[in-house]
């Protein structure tokens, strides 16, 4: 019976664990960079863990041609989240201890 208990508080304190490392890792979220170029260099975006564009960079060749621009834009973004989500999920994998939580990966696509 009171091996029962055990195995009880000892679960009780991995949730209680994880809980406070999911709380710094959603702090640390926002503070991630992810980056990606597209065109050779002629677009930059930078993405935070939030999926937040924080920064974009042009090369003034690039201006030239509107849909092309719009193209290499969408395809710098959609690379930079892709990494995101990707070093989002080991991180979180790593926070759980590989511990399936439901709802929890749902944040990574939102």
């Amino acid at each position: 019976m009171l091996g029962g208990l055990g195995n009880m508080m000892e679960m009780m304190k991995s949730a209680k664990d994880i809980q406070a490392r999911m709380a710094a890792f959603q702090e640390q979220v926002g503070t991630m960079r992810f980056d990606a170029e597209t065109g050779g260099g002629a677009v930059r975006v930078t993405l935070d863990g939030k999926f937040r564009m924080v920064e974009i960079k042009i090369e003034p060749t690039a201006l030239e041609d509107g849909e092309l621009l719009e193209d290499l834009i969408m395809s710098a973004v959609n690379a930079a989240s892709t990494r995101a989500k990707e070093a989002l999920k080991e991180e979180l994998a790593k926070v759980t201890g590989g511990i399936n939580i439901p709802g929890l990966g749902d944040m990574l696509t939102g």
